[in-house]
């Protein structure tokens, strides 16, 4: 969506109004945000093309957040944007954003909301450590195959209106889905619970819920 655009011929006009944008996924140039076995293999790649455009994210699709060129709408997702049990202690690291875009993508599609990817561009110039990368990322390589398909079943009931009806029924099916995986999952579902009630006991009196959108009204392309 871009201010002034167009809409071709065939599109609906019931669906031209656009959904409120929740996240904003920039983009960046040079060194790309590989795991560690790809930057081994590919140590001197760089992303060089530059692309004048901002695309929504379609309703089912997932995608790999990244926290390093993010905006988001507090108001409207910020109850959702917990980058997860990870770090020093855990079994799993470098997985946070991206559990916290999975979990977040889950429930703007629930609501009606829309997440958009593109412009703004960075410069990323610091390369982590593949070696280092590799010993956090190693267990998250091989659970990655699990996680996804799980994230793509999920259907959240529509008793689930706000953001946070929605987390918590998501930390049910990550305790009851995933802890087959592996105990830390258990530990997971229960520390997203825990995020939720610090968040809403951080702001008593602001109201961080979205509301539900009429899917028939909700448009594909997210307003900049």
């Amino acid at each position: 969506y871009r201010e002034g655009a167009d809409y071709v011929r065939g599109y609906p006009f019931s669906m031209r109004e656009g959904a409120p944008t929740a996240v904003s996924h920039g983009l960046w140039l040079n060194i790309p945000d590989y795991d560690a076995p790809t930057q081994l293999v590919k140590p001197l790649e760089r992303n060089t093309r530059y692309v004048d455009a901002v695309m929504t994210i379609p309703k089912g699709t997932l995608f790999p957040m990244c926290g390093m060129n993010l905006g988001f709408n507090r108001d409207l997702i910020g109850p959702a944007m917990y980058f997860g049990l990870m770090g020093d202690g855990q079994p799993i690291g470098r997985y946070d954003d991206m559990w916290a875009g999975w979990c977040t993508k889950v429930i703007t599609d629930h609501l009606g909301l829309g997440v958009k990817t593109g412009l703004p561009y960075i410069w990323h110039s610091k390369a982590s450590n593949p070696f280092v990368n590799l010993k956090k990322e190693y267990k998250g390589i091989y659970w990655q195959e699990e996680i996804i398909p799980f994230f793509q079943s999920v259907v959240l009931p529509k008793e689930c209106t706000t953001v946070q009806k929605c987390y918590i029924e998501l930390s049910k099916l990550v305790k009851q889905k995933l802890t087959p995986i592996d105990p830390y999952f258990e530990k997971l579902g229960d520390a997203m619970v825990t995020w939720i009630e610090a968040w809403d006991e951080l702001n008593p009196s602001a109201d961080t819920a979205a509301p539900a959108v009429d899917s028939k009204k909700a448009a594909p392309a997210a307003k900049k």
